[in-house]
């Protein structure tokens, strides 16, 4: 006898969860817009499905709907965000959805934007059309919350990933680092790469690996952004990073560095942003104007200053830790996290939604920081700044292209 999985029952969640699964499938290639997945149920029988493919492009209702046709009319329509009430690149989904005359609209999460932001649900509703508001939404805010991050803090969501061994140590004291972690791991990094806007490192990893910052799968993937944190602009003009052209790239510096070094990277194509007077890099002022160039995720790759400093500034949304089994010992050797740290176990920085998966013989835990009151706030300096920086309508609407703006 076989035991296997009850296959799952035909209904609402299970729409809904093939929506998700529609969604999902885009994630990386939408820009600063939301992942959305939608399909369209008549009579018993899916009648249209769609998903958000592209910023600019149609939305996933209008995809679904193209494919339905004429039997969009009296159908149930199951989608994974709210629809859109409003013009922007592309025309509202609520009033295609209307025109199409459907019958009910299942959401699973409202839009927290605030163009839209339940207005959605009360245009469809004041058409006549029922609409269900709730279901997997926990499942549908997960599969979006860089957006939802985003588009209410103005701020990139960022994925701080690291591998190191059991020791906590990122390479050995001789600085040698390849590989820590097996092919397998690296593998899903290069998806997390296609799956995020951005990928951030410090100088030093520049200067010590002189790394390419790609994607690089089996199929066609889309190449992040590439961001390098450098007080001091001591990035090297032959580094890859620079001149191969395969993405831009981006070097985070300060008030302090010499436009002469800013011309001779902008001649190579590469912009420089001069976050704060210095002497380090303000990596809050760096994220949010990252924020305002609508880049709405980044992957944090970097060193462990790099990843103690988002840390300590509480810039770091999720963090995924990849760790071999292997030991390496040595003073000198670079640990993961390298921060000031906290002086009592009970004030100890906790990951919260943990999850552990198995790449080979590596572990890959997962877990999303929970930043006590205060943490991040200004020292006597003024060096960190608060945490949370809320922007105002106007500002998303400049910033985000929203579901709606599409």
């Amino acid at each position: 006898m076989t035991i296997t999985e009850r296959p799952p029952e035909l209904n609402g969640e299970s729409y809904m969860r093939l929506a998700l699964q529609l969604a999902e499938s885009a994630a990386g290639q939408t820009a600063s817009n939301p992942v959305v997945g939608c399909v369209i149920v008549k009579g018993g029988r899916i009648v249209g499905m769609g998903a958000h493919l592209q910023r600019g492009h149609h939305h996933a209702e209008v995809h679904a709907l193209l494919m339905a046709g004429s039997e969009a009319a009296g159908s149930t329509v199951y989608v994974t965000l709210e629809p859109c009430s409003h013009f922007g690149r592309t025309p509202p989904c609520c009033d295609r959805l209307i025109a199409e005359k459907v019958k009910k609209v299942v959401v699973a999460c409202l839009d927290p934007n605030p163009l839209v932001a339940g207005t959605g649900v009360e245009r469809l509703r004041a058409h006549g059309i029922e609409v269900e508001v709730g279901l997997l939404e926990e499942e549908a805010k997960r599969l979006n919350e860089r957006f939802f991050k985003y588009i209410v803090h103005g701020m990139p969501f960022v994925t701080l990933k690291t591998a190191c061994t059991l020791d906590g140590r990122i390479a050995t004291k001789t600085g040698d680092s390849k590989w820590i972690s097996n092919g397998e791991s690296r593998k899903y990094v290069h998806t997390l790469r296609h799956r995020h806007q951005a990928i951030m490192v410090g100088v030093d990893t520049i200067i010590a690996d002189d790394p390419q910052l790609t994607t690089r799968l089996d199929v066609p993937a889309l190449h992040p952004v590439r961001i390098v944190a450098d007080s001091k602009l001591r990035i090297p003009l032959d580094s890859r990073v620079v001149r191969d052209g395969e993405a831009k790239t981006i070097v985070l510096t300060t008030k302090q560095a010499s436009l002469e070094g800013i011309r001779r990277l902008n001649a190579y194509g590469v912009e420089v942003m001069r976050c704060g007077d210095g002497p380090q890099v303000d990596l809050r002022l760096a994220m949010r104007m990252l924020a305002e160039r609508e880049i709405s995720s980044v992957l944090l790759e970097g060193g462990g200053r790099l990843n103690g400093a988002m840390l300590e500034a509480g810039l770091v949304d999720r963090v995924v830790l990849f760790i071999a089994p292997k030991l390496v010992g040595g003073e000198k050797a670079p640990p993961a996290f390298n921060w000031a740290g906290v002086e009592r176990m009970k004030d100890a920085l906790k990951l919260e939604r943990l999850s552990v998966t198995t790449y080979g013989d590596d572990l890959c835990v997962t877990g999303y920081p929970v930043y006590p009151d205060g943490w991040g706030e200004p020292s006597s300096d003024g060096s960190a700044g608060k945490r949370e920086t809320p922007v105002t309508p106007a500002a998303k609407e400049e910033i985000s292209d929203v579901h709606g703006i599409g």
